[in-house]
């Protein structure tokens, strides 16, 4: 096939699986690390296991691009193919969220405080292929699009301390159905040949080997027809056989110019992106909508939706630069602009031009509503101080939230944000450059 396209229409069928697929080629990057890889320090112990972190990340943590800095994760990946897995939690007396993500980073369902509610609970989760009955005992069932998913589990640090977080976080409990039914086991799926993660080649043509590898264990969604028939045009059909290296050199420059098109494209969006709405979401909310979710996974891999967690923040200056550490900026709330938040809200500095936490003097890495000695004007407004200095100003310096010297983004959160920041009509208050 691809001997009778033309090297335009290659690339632009090259633009389409980018499209199609970025969000997936990511996530593999993180089930790779987590579940596949023993060797890596972030290998969770293979599928079905949870890997409790006890406590706030660090500029240490490298699991996931902005990591949240408010509820620790417990991270697991599931592998459906044999049969479904059933999730069992007690009642949780915090805010917890148990989300559950496809291969495209697409959420099937949660488990968690706002939508299931504190009680306890057993949920399903099945894979695309599972046809059996719904057994007794089970409060709700999640039924997952590819093979395998994950779930980025996160469960609020309170003032109670570590112990009472680590405790609800072991009460998480995850078997396979015929463990929960006192089943034998039926036969184990079959072994895979996963391709090893290749950091450098993911931006290259590396990418649409992997690529054709996940689309086999995605079956094609109706709303996904189309796309993925052009991607298939290309040899991106799913049977895990591409290999870019037997391109020719016309048909690679083809697929790379393609990529760039693509990458290009969500680098200019990701400036202008002013929260997280319509990035995150179910099927039903994000069908056919492949540049939100890539630009999701690049700007906050595995991040929630607004209703569940709304995310905003600063990135770049009026002008479009990126914001730098020096001389730093201010944020001032007024008293009706600060985020309004059932749970709590919290700000989040991350370094650029990869996103994680940013070292610091003082290991303060989140700032927010929780936060101990804040200073607040007597107009009831907040201004926040985002700098690499230590401000003079002792107001300044008890809102301080440190930044990098060069560039950085602050990722601005609202755990169970209210119906004006789920409708996209709440706004930031802009940066100012800090005076000294």
């Amino acid at each position: 096939m691809l001997n009778e396209m033309t090297s335009a229409e290659i690339s632009a069928r090259a633009t389409d699986a980018v499209r199609f697929g970025y969000a997936m080629v990511e996530s593999y990057r993180t089930m790779y690390a987590q579940a596949i890889d023993a060797t890596d320090p972030r290998f969770l112990g293979g599928f079905g296991v949870y890997r409790h972190y006890r406590e706030p990340s660090t500029p240490e943590s490298r699991d996931v691009i902005t990591p949240n800095n408010d509820t620790p994760y417990s991270w697991i990946w599931f592998d459906l193919r044999a049969e479904p897995v059933v999730v069992t939690v007690p009642e949780i007396d915090r805010y917890y969220i148990i989300p559950i993500a496809d291969l495209y980073t697409i959420y099937s369902g949660y488990i968690g405080t706002r939508l299931t509610g504190s009680g306890a609970g057993s949920y399903l989760v099945a894979g695309p292929n599972w046809r059996g009955e719904v057994p007794a005992g089970i409060s709700g069932v999640i039924r997952v699009t590819t093979d395998f998913a994950m779930s980025a589990t996160r469960t609020e640090l309170t003032n109670d301390g570590i112990d009472s977080l680590a405790a609800v976080q072991s009460s998480y409990e995850v078997q396979p159905l015929s463990a929960f039914l006192g089943e034998p086991a039926p036969p184990a799926a079959q072994q895979l040949e996963w391709p090893v993660w290749d950091e450098e080649g993911a931006a290259g043509l590396w990418f649409f080997d992997t690529l054709d590898f996940l689309l086999g264990l995605s079956p094609v969604l109706p709303e996904d027809a189309e796309i993925r028939a052009r991607m298939a045009e290309i040899g991106l059909d799913g049977t895990g056989t591409f290999a870019a290296k037997q391109l020719t050199a016309e048909a690679a420059a083809a697929f790379t110019a393609g990529q760039a098109q693509a990458l290009a494209e969500m680098s200019a969006r990701e400036k202008t992106m002013q929260s997280n709405l319509g990035l995150f979401g179910t099927r039903e909310e994000m069908s056919g909508k492949y540049d939100d979710r890539n630009q999701g996974a690049k700007i906050g891999l595995y991040g929630l939706p607004p209703e569940e967690s709304w995310y905003g923040g600063w990135l770049v200056e009026p002008t479009g630069e990126f914001l730098q550490g020096s001389p730093g900026y201010t944020v001032r709330f007024d008293a009706d602009e600060l985020p309004k938040a059932r749970f709590f809200w919290s700000a989040t500095m991350y370094t650029l031009p990869i996103r994680y936490l940013s070292q610091n003097p003082i290991s303060r890495y989140s700032i927010g509503d929780r936060t101990d000695g804040l200073v607040y004007g007597e107009d009831g407004s907040l201004t926040l101080a985002f700098t690499h200095s230590e401000p003079t100003d002792p107001a300044l310096r008890a809102n301080w939230l440190p930044a990098p010297e060069g560039p950085f983004t602050v990722i601005l959160r609202a755990y169970g944000a209210d119906e004006t920041m789920v409708r996209g009509e709440y706004r930031v208050p802009p940066v100012v450059k800090y005076a000294g």
